[in-house]
């Protein structure tokens, strides 16, 4: 009888548990919910509110890490940005957006080279996305690796041929790159060097 007891008792503990675990889940998801639509009506800290409720309930909640991020990446929060979307790359490390947007949240901050690792990444699960590539091309440029940039706007301009800010970057990363040639070539005496760098110039 003890032991029938015993088992009964034990199967109600867990039977409770799951009850529980399934609650806290639709909560979750509740604020999850509430979440979306307030990042699709562009109250970001009304959705970054949820979306902590949501991960409180769930700390194993990806989803709501990854829309967290987005959130305060658009709020200019860059820094959380990166902690949230770094906490879904643990979790799920071949998922092109989560390299993509934290390698945009790293730029944000400065950190260009972090960027460029993440876009490099984010190709290398998925080569055929010309956003990636015009944004790494402009790190790329930022840090004056313009041949680089200019072969990841070729890249982008390829996979969408009418992408006007491929297009547009492009010939930016070729004037600053003949600006640089000229410009040595300048302080080797060379005036018509000289000569096109101004024209460059104003």
């Amino acid at each position: 009888m003890t032991n029938r007891f015993s088992i009964s008792l034990s199967a109600f503990i867990i039977m409770s548990m799951f009850i529980v675990a399934v609650v806290h889940a639709l909560d979750a998801q509740g604020f999850m919910d509430k979440g979306n639509a307030a990042f699709n009506a562009g109250r970001y800290d009304e959705a970054i509110q949820n979306y902590g409720k949501a991960i409180s309930m769930n700390p194993d909640f990806t989803d709501a890490y990854y829309n967290r991020g987005l959130s305060y990446y658009r709020k200019g929060r860059y820094a959380e940005a990166v902690s949230d979307l770094t906490k879904v790359v643990a979790a799920d490390p071949n998922n092109t957006a989560v390299y993509y947007n934290r390698g945009l949240a790293y730029y944000k901050k400065g950190q260009h080279e972090k960027a460029i690792e993440d876009y490099t990444k984010a190709i290398s699960i998925d080569p055929n996305i010309a956003e990636v590539y015009l944004n790494r091309g402009i790190a790329y440029a930022y840090n004056k690796q313009y041949d680089e940039a200019i072969e990841d706007y070729n890249k982008a301009i390829l996979l969408r041929v009418n992408y006007a800010d491929a297009y547009f970057n492009r010939g930016v990363a070729y004037l600053r790159k003949s600006a640089a040639d000229f410009g040595k070539v300048c302080d080797m005496g060379n005036k018509y060097a000289c000569e096109n760098l101004k024209q460059i110039s104003d």
